[in-house]
């Protein structure tokens, strides 16, 4: 019988994503690393998140402006985001529930049906800029539309599918030589950019600089506003569930190691790309002059020209186009978590998948048919504002399960995890409601309240 706490749940749900609910075996007995080896692979999963199209311009703008300043925003972001993934995985590891089965289980029918519209939204903002992200990496590479890109891009739902049914492990493989790809990418363009290195090592602290430039302090939180993912809190807490550890308490306190040092590594990798991404930025724009580049395809313009290496902007777009294809892997996966979590309603893989590229393809096109391709920038900027307005909402409920004894036993969170992950919380939300007040409110209030 599992020794699972029960009394703070009214009911228990469903498997979470029953295809491969506990599909991956991990060994009782072996060395430390053959059991790592085991549990690797979802914390890649969740780390695209962390490095999608979204975080392209803000990092970009970020580099270009003001050098190597804004590394510490990234690697704080990166620190907030390693503790709010580990405790996903102890939800998910400890209470055999995903966060949307918590709330579901937790919280009253409107409460519920509130939270789902709201995480739906997320998704679908994310998924868009994942969708515009894919089109730019292929209207760069090969100069196809961006109308046609967006709708190239639906294609890979099949792909999810397919890999899917042969085993998670193979959804895992291909995320995982993506985000290779990616580094693989950056690796060189930083060998191309030669950056300061001195530079980069006084970037990663932070400057009191930052708070005084109001522009900076913008872009800042930008930067935060769109590494902290709302659906990426979802996800874990259920791919965590596809590893059949023992469900006892030692099984778990295992599983609660392995996942986070699995999510950890993952997470500093993801550190890399973004940190990667501002650093070339810095060094080859913001030394040259081109402060003002924030656009994809303008950098993309512009790398080979001032690093004088005709492959540098071709590395990027390759870049660009695994980034935007690896999270829309994720984010249908997030997509049937969420929908399947909060509402006990099945739907066949391919028409979930289906729903959620719709949702993100059809106002893409429409706006890009419109507008014109000059509304790209404007369509990512206007994701990051819909993920920072849900992320409070997937935050606030992971906090209070996590640190509730009725909900996890003895692995509810002690008083130094929830200080941390209180104040995490708060940092992010305060922030984002900054980041919300300086896009929409008028001019005159700003100048008014002095901020």
């Amino acid at each position: 019988m599992e020794n699972t706490p029960e009394t703070g749940w009214r009911s228990r749900g469903d498997n979470s994503l029953p295809e491969v609910f506990r599909s991956v075996p991990v060994p009782q007995e072996g060395s430390f690393w053959r059991k790592m080896l085991a549990y690797a692979g979802p914390g890649f999963l969740v780390s695209v998140g962390y490095m999608d199209p979204g975080n392209w311009a803000t990092d970009l703008a970020g580099g270009a402006r003001y050098g190597y300043t804004l590394l510490s925003v990234i690697l704080i972001s990166n620190l907030i985001a390693i503790l709010l993934q580990h405790l996903c995985v102890k939800l998910g590891v400890v209470t055999g529930r995903d966060l949307a089965q918590a709330c579901r289980d937790h919280y009253p029918r409107p409460v519920v049906w509130f939270l789902w519209v709201l995480c739906e939204a997320a998704i679908a903002a994310c998924d868009l800029a994942e969708v515009v992200g894919s089109a730019i990496g292929l209207q760069l590479l090969f100069g196809i539309p961006l109308v046609w890109g967006c709708v190239i891009t639906t294609l890979d739902v099949m792909i999810v599918l397919l890999l899917q049914n042969r085993g998670f492990r193979y959804v895992e493989a291909l995320v995982i030589t993506l985000i290779l790809t990616i580094g693989g990418c950056f690796a060189a363009e930083m060998i191309f950019a030669k950056p300061d290195l001195a530079g980069i090592a006084s970037g990663f602290v932070p400057s009191a600089e930052i708070f005084k430039n109001r522009e900076m302090l913008f872009v800042a939180i930008g930067i935060l506003g769109a590494t902290v993912m709302p659906h990426n809190l979802y996800l874990h807490s259920s791919i965590v569930q596809t590893r059949n550890f023992a469900r006892d308490d030692a099984g778990k306190s295992e599983a609660i190691k392995f996942a986070t040092i699995d999510s950890t590594f993952a997470l500093m990798f993801a550190l890399f790309i973004n940190g990667g991404i501002l650093i070339v930025a810095a060094a080859a724009f913001h030394t040259s002059g081109h402060k003002e580049v924030a656009e994809i395809q303008e950098a993309y313009e512009l790398l080979s020209p001032v690093l004088g290496v005709g492959a540098a902007s071709t590395l990027f777009a390759v870049a660009l186009l695994a980034s935007g294809q690896n999270s829309t892997l994720t984010g249908t996966l997030a997509g049937q978590i969420v929908m399947e979590g909060f509402l006990s309603i099945r739907l066949k893989p391919w028409l979930r998948r289906m729903i959620t590229r719709l949702i993100a393809v059809v106002p893409a096109v429409c706006i890009i048919g419109y507008y014109g391709e000059g509304k790209t920038t404007d369509l990512l900027i206007s994701s990051q504002v819909i993920l920072s307005m849900q992320l409070s909402f997937a935050v606030i409920p992971l906090l209070c399960f996590t640190g509730e004894k009725s909900k996890m036993g003895r692995f509810a969170n002690p008083l130094w995890i929830k200080l941390l992950a209180w104040a995490s919380a708060i940092v992010i939300i305060v922030l984002n409601l900054k980041y919300l007040f300086d896009q929409f409110a008028p001019q005159s209030w700003i100048n008014a309240l002095g901020i």
